[in-house]
């Protein structure tokens, strides 16, 4: 595991294999998942035994954990959902956005500004206000 240098938190590697993380991805929309499961959501999904090993590969890296549901193990992630996306956009501001959370919302409005609706603008407006006043 990593450690995160501003709140000293365990954070995911950012060095997962990209069949890794697509188990990941469908263990965190399904919050739980039997190996076959998670392969019937993987794009162009592994054989069920590579699954498995992943899945494996997985739980000794500490990322999944299984239970024993009869004869069959479920899975589910050990980080919880909102950690995980926490840690998932730290690493991109920091990859790809030298840090700087502006610079990264910049590029979101930048490429979804013609989506957004007056409601969203609002919404986003609120947001930004009140980030203010607890900061200041």
């Amino acid at each position: 595991m990593l450690i995160s240098w501003q709140r000293g938190e365990q954070l995911a590697p950012p060095d997962l294999s990209r069949r890794e993380r697509q188990i990941l991805d469908a263990l965190y929309r399904a919050r739980r998942a039997t190996a076959a499961e998670i392969r019937e959501a993987m794009p162009q999904a592994p054989s069920y035994s590579a699954v498995r090993t992943l899945l494996r590969i997985l739980e000794d890296k500490g990322h999944v954990r299984h239970e024993d549901d009869g004869t069959r193990y479920v899975y589910m992630p050990t980080i919880e959902r909102d950690r995980a996306k926490r840690s998932a956009l730290r690493h991109v501001l920091n990859t790809f956005f030298e840090g700087s959370a502006t610079q990264a919302i910049l590029a979101l409005l930048h490429e979804d500004s013609k989506r957004l609706s007056a409601e969203d603008w609002n919404r986003l407006t609120e947001m930004i206000e009140r980030a203010r006043k607890k900061g200041a």
